[in-house]
Parts: structure tokens; C-alpha cells; sequence
């Protein structure tokens, strides 16, 4: 099990499709794949996030635009109150990914 102050569930040792951890330093880490099959887990934990917030995606596989719908509305929501989401440790096909979806011009980059 991935060490954490905060998880969204139980999993079974090295056997899960999705999970999303605050670590204790406060970043956000995400862990295999963003989908439609994770994305109201994704949605429920980060609708917690209240002010600007670093998410860790060096453990993400993929992500689905469903995920980049849900990245979108969070940042929107947030930078409506001045904060925003930190996206750092993208490889870089989820990079790219993200380029091609516009976010560069929306999101900062770690």
C-alpha cells in the first residue's frame, strides 16, 4: 500500500486500476489510470481541494477526457477564488496530451 494521511478507500496490495492520496506534505499523488471508470472517485476527492494544490502524476498511466474535463473544472473553480492546481511529474506523452488539450495557457507546470 502507497504510504498516506488520506486515501479514498481500501485497495488490495499493487492491485488497483486508479487511486489518489494526499501525502502529508499536502501534494496530491495520482496513481494508474484516469478514466471514466475513475473519474467519480477522482471528482468526490477533489471537490475536497479548497485552495491551490499540487498534484503529483509522476504514478499516472493515462487519462481520459473525461479526467481532462475534471482537471478543467476544478482549476476553474479554484482560480475563481485565486488559487489553482500544480501539475507536476507528467511524463511526457501526458504532457503532450496536455499541451494538445490547451492547458498550458490554464495550469502551471511543474
Amino acid at each position: 500500500m502507497l504510504p498516506s494521511s488520506k486515501t479514498d478507500g481500501p485497495y488490495p496490495e499493487n492491485n488497483f486500476m486508479f487511486e489518489i492520496i494526499r501525502q502529508d506534505s499536502g501534494t496530491v499523488t495520482l496513481h494508474g489510470r484516469l478514466d471514466a471508470a475513475s473519474a467519480a472517485k477522482a471528482r468526490n476527492f477533489l471537490d475536497e481541494i479548497e485552495t491551490t494544490c499540487r498534484l503529483d502524476f509522476a504514478g499516472l498511466e493515462y487519462i481520459a477526457s473525461v479526467g481532462l474535463g475534471l482537471l478543467a473544472s476544478v482549476q476553474k473553480r479554484l482560480m475563481a477564488r485565486g488559487d489553482g492546481l500544480i501539475l507536476a511529474g507528467l511524463n511526457p506523452h501526458l504532457r503532450e496530451v496536455l499541451s494538445l488539450a490547451g492547458f498550458e495557457g490554464i495550469f502551471e507546470f511543474e
